[in-house]
């Protein structure tokens, strides 16, 4: 599964009401989670035990493969954020739905990646060391590439903030549309033209 080698394949399954007990969650976020999820399994483990050609981290030693089965296509985001919450590990989320899977990971933020054909995904492991392939991973379902010189948070944080950026100069060509008044929308153009200066 996912094109790992074999030596990760674990299959273990993680009860719903060991987690409910464990993580002391509120009955609303219980009947959420349970509306949403039908089981949870452990299927991969990815350390230097299994996969001997990758050393471990600085600051990665393992990371899991989740495989969370879920009772609809359009579910709650929030169930797979709650599940980063609580636990502390490195995880990759594969989210299943009948033959289409879409692959989900938290650092600093959840990043998911499209659904596709769950025989289609596949998770590279290119590094090194686990702390290589960890990023390589994040950057992977993130859809994003990390410049040279950046460390993966603050590659995300550029990306947000560019992100945020090109959101406020989209906003800005609208309400310029929009404004009839030539003073107005003077201030508005060289706002316009301070902004993608900082792009």
């Amino acid at each position: 599964m996912l094109g790992l080698p074999q030596s990760t394949e674990v299959k273990r399954p993680l009860p719903k009401a060991q987690i409910f007990k464990r993580f002391d969650w509120t009955p609303s976020q219980r009947e959420r989670f349970d509306a949403e999820v039908s089981r949870l399994d452990f299927v991969n483990w990815i350390s230097p035990r299994t996969v001997p050609a990758i050393a471990a981290g600085n600051e990665v030693n393992e990371i899991f493969v989740v495989e969370v089965s879920l009772k609809s296509r359009d579910f709650d985001i929030k169930v797979i954020q709650l599940l980063t919450k609580y636990i502390p590990q490195r995880i990759v989320y594969l989210l299943r739905y009948e033959d289409e899977t879409m692959l989900a990971i938290y650092h600093t933020k959840l990043f998911t990646a499209p659904w596709r054909a769950t025989d289609d995904i596949t998770l590279p492991l290119s590094g090194l060391n686990l702390d290589a392939v960890w990023e390589n991973i994040v950057s992977s379902i993130g859809q994003f590439s990390i410049e040279r010189d950046k460390s993966l948070s603050e590659q995300i944080k550029i990306d947000e903030e560019r992100a945020k950026l090109e959101r406020q100069i989209a906003a800005l060509e609208r309400q310029m549309k929009v404004t009839k008044q030539p003073r107005r929308k003077r201030e508005l153009f060289v706002e316009l033209q301070r902004l993608r200066g900082i792009k």
